[in-house]
């Protein structure tokens, strides 16, 4: 077995790479133990119901979601619009730099 992979930070974009949710791109919103993370994106997978994913089945996309990361290290409320907000950010900023990416998931 290889080296233990390291968890992204929380607030930071991963894409689902294996699973019912593959090419979904979400927010960590939280560390579980040393091999898993929850992850929402606020439409397909709400932050009330965060979808536990190991970190072998994630692909990291090394960008933060800013305003998701301080409002978590603040101990506040993220809300769904601010994951969508955010997934959508990144969606659009990946398109203008011609990284032309679908949205995935059921």
């Amino acid at each position: 077995m290889g080296a233990p992979r390291e968890l992204p930070p929380i607030g930071s974009y991963v894409e689902v790479i294996q699973g019912r949710d593959a090419g979904l791109v979400a927010v960590v919103v939280a560390h579980e133990g040393d091999r898993f993370l929850r992850i929402a994106d606020g439409d397909v997978r709400r932050v009330e119901k965060p979808k536990k994913k190991n970190v072998a089945h994630i692909r990291r996309i090394h960008r933060m979601a800013d305003v998701v990361a301080q409002k978590l290290a603040e101990g506040g409320r993220v809300t769904n619009a601010d994951l969508r907000h955010a997934v959508r950010m990144l969606i659009e900023a990946q398109t203008a730099n011609g990284e032309e990416r679908e949205q995935g998931g059921t």
